[in-house]
């Protein structure tokens, strides 16, 4: 419902089409993975990433609207917001003890289709010390550029934070590329045992993350190069910011258990 009039310093949004079209468009991508999956046919899956795509740069801009050129992003709002943000986090949270449940029930007590001994037989792990290694480096280091750019809006140092914004999307990209190359070298696959399952389930799901997570900011540099941060009104980037944060530290629970203590 419509709230122009109300007085309360809550926002009600007005009637959108995004939640059902973005709704449509997940079901439609769902369809087309499975579609692909079993004929290799990328047509229904590339018409649902479209109408998914074009939904949250649609969806996204109504929101910057809303909260930069609208005033609707009151105290009480951005509390909401912030609150909202935490939530989905602590979901996100669960999700992943999910995977680390399976892998450390399958550890500590390997089966005899397993052949008792963790890895199974067959296995060859990564070795933790060689790109996992790598990889974890650079997610600490992008931290360190990411808090950069937070405290330089905090400031408004625009150009500090332009290119802590730049150098995080950067090793970003650069761990999503060492991830790609090391699926591809992988000596085992996602069908090799349990531990092939909940090694590319667990890090699957995190690559995903990380390439929403660099979406994020994406989203957040484009908008702080059209001025729409300040240092008192940036609450989509310190959500972006707790995201990649939370990106960090599921990545380093993945390197302790699955790459070194694992393997």
């Amino acid at each position: 419902m419509l709230t122009n009039n109300n007085n309360h310093p809550f926002h009600m949004v007005d009637y959108s089409p995004w939640p059902l079209i973005g709704a449509i468009g997940a079901m439609i991508l769902t369809s087309g993975l499975t579609k692909w999956f079993h004929t290799f046919n990328m047509n229904l899956i590339i018409i649902g990433m479209t109408i998914t795509i074009l939904t949250m740069i649609q969806w996204w801009r109504d929101v910057i609207r809303e909260g930069t050129f609208q005033g609707l992003h009151t105290k009480m709002v951005s509390k909401g917001l912030r609150w909202g943000m935490i939530l989905f986090i602590t979901s996100e949270v669960l999700f992943f003890m999910s995977f680390f449940w399976a892998f450390f029930n399958s550890t500590l007590a390997p089966t005899i289709e397993l052949g008792m001994k963790w890895p199974p037989m067959g296995i060859q792990p990564f070795n933790p010390m060689q790109i996992p290694l790598l990889n974890t480096a650079i997610l600490l280091a992008s931290g360190v550029t990411i808090t950069w750019a937070h405290h330089s809006i905090m400031e408004s140092n625009h150009s500090q934070a332009t290119q802590g914004l730049f150098f995080t999307m950067i090793l970003g990209i650069f761990f999503t590329v060492l991830q790609a190359y090391e699926y591809w070298e992988a000596p085992f696959t996602i069908a090799d045992a349990v531990y092939g399952s909940t090694f590319f389930v667990a890090k699957g799901f995190h690559s995903l993350r990380v390439i929403i997570s660099s979406t994020f900011l994406l989203t957040c540099l484009t908008c702080h190069m059209m001025n729409q941060f300040s240092s008192n009104h940036h609450f989509g980037f310190e959500a972006a910011a707790w995201y990649w944060h939370f990106v960090h530290v599921v990545w380093l629970f993945l390197y302790l258990s699955i790459y070194w203590w694992g393997s």
